[in-house]
């Protein structure tokens, strides 16, 4: 199929788009990697009168560390961000997670603010970014401001970024020495969307796991905490917080899996990623790099 016709515009700055944003209203769309809105397009099921093109704004692409903070920006390719030493060594979580984003192609043409803006339940980024607790730098006509993940994810692909406002950069808490952290999904191909799948972190203290952080993907309308589970695996019961999984998640039935089903793979994947973490605290007793 072939999209709707529209009208294309390149914006040269952050203010550009804004601008743009502005005068076309609810018929603009801004067009980061493409690897969402482009399927979309194609098969009509989104039309948008203006497609607002960010790739010429070089502000929006990098990776820092910065204020104790890991600060991507908006256009930095997942490939870039898979490759980078700052990610790695501070963000390991999402060094972790980016090799189950789509396949080579895709990670070479997506971009980590366009997997974040567009929200899909069954991505791994938004999953880890609610895990990691970090905050959306949403820039808008009054200037910036600051998002946290836990109130970022309104609802199926709904998220805070206004109409009139744009997605700039994300900021992910830099990991410490007691950082501990744990990454799987289910997939039933390698580079599809999970049926399930968990990012998690904490903080290791002496043998336990503290400030735990559990965030389900492909199992609700948005990246879903497991807040009850996060307690009960805090207290060192894992098969409790597994249990509480019943109370923490209701996932819909899809065509990958039933709920029974994604809910089952939720507690294989609690004991796997828990597994994980505790791993890494072992081998920072014994002195080896967790």
């Amino acid at each position: 199929m072939k999209p709707a016709p529209f009208a294309y515009a390149k914006a040269r700055s952050v203010e550009d788009a804004l601008r743009l944003l502005r005068e076309h209203g609810e018929g603009a769309r801004l067009l980061a990697g493409g690897q969402s809105l482009i399927a979309t397009l194609n098969m009509r099921l989104s039309s948008p009168a203006i497609l607002i093109d960010l790739n010429e704004i070089a502000a929006l692409s990098g990776i820092a560390l910065r204020d104790g903070d890991v600060v991507i920006g908006a256009m930095t390719r997942h490939a870039e961000v898979q490759q980078s030493d700052i990610v790695a060594s501070h963000a390991p979580l999402v060094a972790a997670a980016m090799p189950h984003v789509g396949h080579a192609a895709i990670r070479n043409r997506g971009t980590i603010g366009g997997s974040i803006a567009f929200a899909d339940p069954a991505a791994e980024l938004p999953a880890c970014l609610l895990a990691l607790g970090g905050r959306v730098e949403i820039a808008g006509a009054t200037g910036t401001r600051m998002v946290a993940a836990d109130d970022y994810f309104r609802g199926l692909y709904e998220t805070a970024v206004g109409a009139d406002e744009v997605l700039t950069a994300i900021r992910l808490p830099a990991a410490t020495p007691a950082s501990r952290f744990g990454f799987l999904e289910f997939p039933r191909r390698h580079g599809d969307y999970a049926m399930a799948g968990l990012a998690a972190t904490a903080r290791a203290d002496g043998a336990s796991l503290k400030d735990v952080r559990l965030a389900y993907f492909g199992v609700g309308m948005t990246p879903v905490r497991a807040r009850k589970a996060e307690a009960a695996l805090a207290g060192g019961d894992v098969e409790a917080a597994v249990t509480a999984l019943v109370s923490d998640l209701d996932p819909p039935d899809d065509i990958q899996a039933s709920g029974a089903v994604k809910r089952h793979l939720a507690g294989v994947l609690l004991r796997r990623v828990t597994a994980q973490m505790d791993a890494r605290i072992e081998s920072a007793h014994d002195g080896g790099k967790a």
